[in-house]
């Protein structure tokens, strides 16, 4: 009998409620103590297709799901089909033989339990909707790994907070009966697993989206504006949904264009702002982008990857936009791009993003991926104590008063200029798409062209020296260092404690700041390393060419998956000890 560790997948047609169920199963095991990640799985269908939740719990902290699953709740026969290969000998399937008769023959697996609940019939006896099959599985569930049933009841009236009381009180029945339909059969006595609650400290149970936008609001952004797009769109839910409580404006605008300008508007006058989206969105704001970098105001972009080109796989995931919004929009101009790997550092790291935005006067690029944006975590209560504001050399209206001309562009030794807000009296400035001189007017002058050129970039070597160097997870002497950038931080440190097991030392360099580069930092890697492995989820290994475009050094063991799905654990564990 193993207790405190469960990998647990529910899957079915669209329309069954899969997210809603997997999320109370999630939340519920959060609630109970434990350590939760979870990740869905849904096609870029409006209506139907094939959805799936899965969720791993364990006593000790997790980092990433797993490829295994011991408990598989099928609400339809596609999801057996789909994913029996995935049962861990021992597992054990939730079905409903009435609708889906199965044997262990026609499954052609001897190693796993079958475990035939009416869920229909109990779902219909409760007095709800057929719908509520998925309720029954989630008792049933429940009942397997011996959990609390109050607790899971208690999710389920939170997560159904605001529905009618009846189909709240519906639901629960539902459960209830599932879970003392396999308690009546003595059905989980052959289940090896078990979840009994652990208690102690409470955490949060958060998306990397999520902690995000909870990141922005924290930094004191006050204009949220995106066009909806997978997987960036529960970003401008989470804003919308908090509007009121922290006196956001948030706008829903036509496009991507009109949102990264109104962006860039509000940042130009004063206020903090903060677009998001995907590849394709990103697309229609690069435009943009190059008026917030000329006319040096400051805005936060989130940019949510997907796998392309064009549409490409809607509602998967891949890292193949790193080179795209490092070189976005025309002409040279510094530009930062920060790389958060998991749901802390999506917190902090976009409250960080604002204060660059600010002072350095330029935008700012937060690059997540969908696997990163849309799955839970448990974290620890974030720690704000820390936290603080830098809005940069803004003058104040006394310092504009004592100053005979202002010159919003002025040529400083850090190229850093001081800036006025619209309103400010003696803060008049002229902005311009165009090059201009100290002053904001047009200009063409060679001279001043190369001046503005150079002060532009002045920022950026002041800002090679401030940023916080790349962060090593485990010990300096290793076997093998992994490189690696945003959501493969999980995956990779759950494969570093396979590895340990197996007496092999890895640690792992956490890229997060991608521009400026950490060249100093990564050239020291190739010196002290044996052995050097890139975990990259792209087709190019756009980071490695990264590497050896500021470094000089050559990567040769790169691992990469591009099939639109993220890494297991054991994917990279097998491939470090194939390059071992």
């Amino acid at each position: 009998m193993e207790n405190n560790s469960l990998s647990w997948k529910i899957g079915g047609e669209a329309g069954y409620g899969i997210m809603t169920t997997g999320f109370i199963f999630a939340k519920a095991c959060s609630r109970a103590g434990l350590h939760v990640f979870d990740h869905a799985e849904y096609p870029s269908l409006i209506r139907g297709g094939h959805n799936t939740y899965q969720v791993r719990a364990e006593v000790e902290e997790v980092f990433s799901h797993v490829k295994h699953v011991d408990l598989l709740v099928a609400l339809n026969k596609e999801t057996i089909d789909r994913h029996k290969e995935e049962l861990a000998p021992g597992g054990g399937i939730i079905y409903d033989g009435g609708k889906t008769p199965l044997s262990e023959e026609g499954l052609g697996r001897e190693d796993v339990k079958l475990n035939s609940i009416p869920l229909l019939r109990l779902a219909e006896e409760s007095g709800g909707r057929r719908i509520m099959i998925n309720s029954v599985a989630l008792g049933a569930s429940v009942a397997f790994i011996n959990f609390d049933f109050e607790m899971l009841s208690s999710v389920i009236r939170d997560v159904y907070r605001g529905k009618a009381k009846e189909t709240i009180e519906f639901n629960i029945k539902a459960a209830r009966l599932g879970y003392n339909y396999v308690k009546s059969k003595g059905m989980e006595e052959d289940f090896g697993r078990r979840l009994p609650k652990v208690g102690g400290k409470k955490r949060m149970l958060l998306t990397g989206n999520e902690a995000t936008g909870l990141g922005a609001i924290k930094a004191g952004c006050k204009f949220y504006v995106a066009y909806p797009m997978t997987p960036a769109s529960s970003i401008l839910h989470l804003m919308a949904a908090q509007e009121r409580n922290f006196s956001l404006v948030v706008k829903h605008p036509e496009d991507e264009i009109a949102s990264i300008n109104m962006a860039i508007g509000a940042g130009f006058a004063g206020v903090r702002a903060m677009t998001a989206t995907s590849g394709g969105g990103f697309s229609l704001m690069t435009e943009a982008l190059g008026l917030a970098a000329m006319t040096e105001t400051p805005v936060v972009i989130v940019v949510c990857q997907r796998p392309g080109p064009s549409t490409g796989l809607a509602t998967r995931t891949e890292q193949g936009d790193l080179k795209f919004v490092l070189h976005a929009s025309h002409g040279d101009f510094p530009r930062f791009v920060i790389a958060p790997g998991d749901v802390e550092d999506c917190f902090y790291k976009t409250i960080e993003a604002f204060n660059l935005a600010e002072r350095y006067q330029c935008p700012v690029i937060l690059i997540l991926d969908k696997f990163l944006s849309e799955s839970h975590k448990t974290a620890e209560k974030f720690d704000v104590s820390g936290v603080k504001t830098d809005r940069g050399l803004l003058f104040s209206d006394e310092e504009l008063e004592r100053i005979e001309e202002f010159k919003r562009y002025e040529f400083t030794e850090t190229g850093i200029s001081p800036r006025a807000i619209p309103s400010q009296r003696g803060g008049i400035f002229t902005a311009t798409g165009n090059e201009h001189d100290e002053t904001g007017y047009l200009s063409e002058d060679k001279t001043v062209r190369t001046k503005m050129m150079d002060k532009r970039f002045r920022k950026f070597e002041q800002a090679e020296r401030e940023i916080p160097e790349p962060k090593l997870f485990g010990p300096k002497e290793v076997e093998v260092t992994i490189i690696g950038w945003g959501s493969t931080k999980g995956p990779i440190r759950e494969a570093m404690k396979l590895l340990d097991r197996d007496g092999i030392k890895a640690n792992f360099l956490q890229i997060i700041y991608i521009s400026p580069f950490p060249k100093n930092t990564v050239s020291e890697i190739f010196e002290t390393s044996k052995r050097i492995v890139i975990v990259e989820n792209n087709k190019t290994a756009q980071l490695a060419s990264l590497i050896k475009e500021k470094t000089g050094k050559e990567i040769e063991h790169k691992i990469l998956k591009y099939d639109g799905r993220q890494f297991f654990p054991t994917d990279i564990y097998q491939r470090v000890k194939e390059v071992l």
